[in-house]
């Protein structure tokens, strides 16, 4: 197997890799240009993430069988054309855990104890005690927002350090969180309660902006602030006036809304703020270990065996592919309403085949699935096979069987549950083109794809008219509805879907709430 290692990684990985019998060509800093005329030679493609492998890349690569990433992300490969040309992709998830929890505990430490601030003023001959008084960790409440697996190693080394942890993910089962001797709470009880805050939930709609000025006036004043998830969880121009105003007693940041940041910007003139430069990941044990899980992936694939951090399956015969595509795209979608309506810990998924889908390799779809079941609170880094990983990590239990379908040649049927209570969806494909035909016992046949609105509302005359009246009111256009009834007769509640134009906003989705005989509202994109 010949590997094209086109981007910096460990020698250790580079040696392992030789010493079992992989030819290794080192071309780092290799132009694009270059990588186009030589990747056909290539049975395996190392990167990091500057290098580009789109489709032209992949088309080029005649002989290509892997393409492996030395990171945790894949947003510079094209996954869906590689998988259709029978390439596995590969990451390293979890590589940089350590680093990056030790790096939040560090920047605890230096806030608390204002190093830096002490380190600058020695430099410049000053021998002044006092104006470094700081605060221990011991005994303070750390509040953990975000029980990944980088939260869940900064919670063990805060419990060590005989700090009190709150943790809030509503997304993580209790158990996961009693086992290290964390408590559970919502967040705002977490902000109100916290000394120390820090930040380890990936960068998402929902996370976007998390921390803005109405959190900040919960917390208690003197608190500290930790971040080394992503930039702009934490609103910062809402920060800096909360330091400003004396609320915050310090901030660690390693991540900025932009990157680099504007070094003009309030926040670095702060005292009590310490920046680094985005390196949390940053250690030379992070990199060996990313290196590590890569090429030992790249050897194990070379000797036959499966790879196993694939980001998308091993490689299926293109005409399988073909045909389970959109069964996958049909079970992302429902996967992501399912997330959109229930909301809480998703604790069970039971998927049932039914067809000529139950004899293919039905592993492709259930892990689409769950990608979009987890993709709306986890964020755009879930993939193919990290949302499996995932999944089991969160307690979900999956449960896969087959069966006949009497009315469809092939049928695709998934019950979720979660704290909150079940949803059913059933649904079919013809040919590329897939629809969800039923959603809990409603009758429905639409095709996901777009904007929607999904809604219970009470079976009787006027509310679809209101509900009409008040988009119009918000310039919002309705461009398709779809109402699903129980039954034949009139009475009880239906389920509406309306397929809109653009996203409507918060505000809208609260006002449609409150109109008459409307029970709920959920907006998803789907």
């Amino acid at each position: 197997m010949k590997v094209l290692v086109a981007e910096q990684i460990s020698d250790e990985a580079i040696d392992f890799m030789r010493k079992e019998g992989v030819d290794v060509d080192v071309r780092i800093g290799i132009k694009r240009e270059e990588l186009l005329s030589i990747i056909e030679n290539y049975d395996a493609l190392v990167v990091r993430s500057q290098i580009k492998v789109d489709r032209e890349v992949i088309e080029r690569a005649k002989k290509l069988k892997m393409i492996a990433r030395a990171g945790v992300g894949v947003d510079n490969i094209d996954v869906e054309t590689a998988t259709q040309h029978g390439i596995v992709v590969v990451n390293a998830p979890g590589g940089n855990t350590t680093s990056t929890a030790e790096h939040a505990i560090a920047l605890m430490f230096a806030v608390a104890r204002r190093i830096p601030q002490a380190y600058l003023s020695m430099k410049e001959g000053k021998w002044d005690r006092k104006k470094f008084m700081g605060t221990e960790l011991r005994g303070k409440t750390v509040g953990v927002i975000g029980l990944g697996r980088v939260g869940y190693e900064v919670a063990k080394r805060c419990k060590a350090l005989d700090m009190n942890v709150l943790a809030f993910d509503p997304y993580i089962p209790a158990e996961r969180a009693h086992k290290i001797g964390v408590k559970l709470v919502d967040l705002e009880t977490l902000l109100r309660e916290s000394d120390i805050i820090t930040l380890h939930v990936p960068k998402t709609k929902e996370t976007t902006k998390l921390i803005g000025k109405k959190e900040l006036e919960i917390m208690k004043n003197g608190v500290i602030i930790i971040n080394t998830a992503r930039g702009g969880i934490i609103d910062e121009e809402a920060l800096i006036e909360a330091l400003k105003n004396g609320k915050i007693r310090g901030v660690g940041l390693d991540v900025y809304e932009a990157e680099p940041p504007n070094f003009e910007s309030p926040l670095f003139k702060f005292e009590n703020v310490v920046t680094t430069p985005h390196i949390a990941a940053s250690t030379r044990e992070a990199q060996i270990s990313v290196g590590k899980i890569i090429a030992e992936d790249i050897v194990a694939f070379a000797k036959g065996l499966p790879a196993k951090n694939a980001v998308n399956l091993p490689p299926i015969e293109p005409a399988e592919f073909e045909f389970l595509l959109p069964y996958a795209t049909l079970a992302e979608k429902m996967g992501k309403i399912a997330s959109a309506r229930l909301g809480g810990v998703i604790k069970k998924v039971r998927v049932i085949f039914s067809g000529k889908i139950a004899e293919k390799n039905t592993e492709f779809v259930i892990r689409a699935l769950l990608k979009g079941l987890l993709e709306r609170t986890l964020g755009m880094g879930i993939n193919l096979v990290s949302a499996k990983t995932i999944a089991e990590d969160r307690g979900i239990k999956i449960e896969s069987s087959t069966s006949k379908s009497e009315h469809y040649e092939n049928l695709l049927e998934v019950e979720f549950e979660s704290d909150r209570g079940k949803m059913y969806f059933a649904g079919t494909c013809f040919g590329k083109e897939y629809r969800i035909l039923k959603i809990d016992a409603y009758h429905v046949n639409f095709i996901p794809k777009g904007h929607y609105i999904v809604s219970l509302h009470e079976d009787k005359p006027g509310v679809i008219g209101r509900v009409g009246t008040l988009f119009g009111k918000n310039n919002i256009n309705i461009a398709g509805m779809i109402v699903g009834r129980t039954g034949d007769k009139p009475g009880g509640v239906q389920l509406m879907l309306l397929l809109v134009d653009d996203p409507p906003s918060d505000d809208v989705l609260r006002e449609m709430t409150k109109l008459d005989g409307i029970i709920d509202a959920t907006y998803v994109e789907l």
